[in-house]
């Protein structure tokens, strides 16, 4: 199955510790990973794609979840539009280009694009 857009695609929890996490859900689930330099890895074998991103901060809602969109422009103009509010800018990494946003309620959540 394609990438739809506006359908989560991915999630990103925090992590204090990576190599600890990693061994935590291959040991317990068998996920497998791949790392992304010293402060990211993804998972896969887990029924949906996603990440552990290392963070020194206190983690008390860990999970991001990210949707999907082809055009990364139309939908951040489209939630600016509908009431949220941008809380990180569009910016790249590996894999495409993405941002965070806040909905009226407070949760954050991420786009992303190729």
């Amino acid at each position: 199955m394609g990438l739809i857009n506006n359908h989560i695609s991915y999630v990103e929890f925090k992590a204090k510790n990576l190599e600890k996490i990693k061994a935590f859900y291959h040991q317990t689930f068998g996920w497998t990973f791949k790392d992304y330099g010293s402060t990211y890895a993804s998972f896969s074998e887990s029924g949906l794609h996603g990440g552990f991103e290392k963070t020194e901060d206190q983690v008390t809602n860990g999970a991001l979840i990210v949707l999907y969109h082809q055009d990364i422009e139309e939908i951040k103009n489209k939630i600016i539009n509908s009431g949220g509010k941008i809380s990180k800018d569009i910016f790249s990494f590996p894999g495409g280009r993405r941002f965070h946003f806040i909905d009226p309620s407070g949760n954050e959540l991420a786009v992303w694009s190729e």
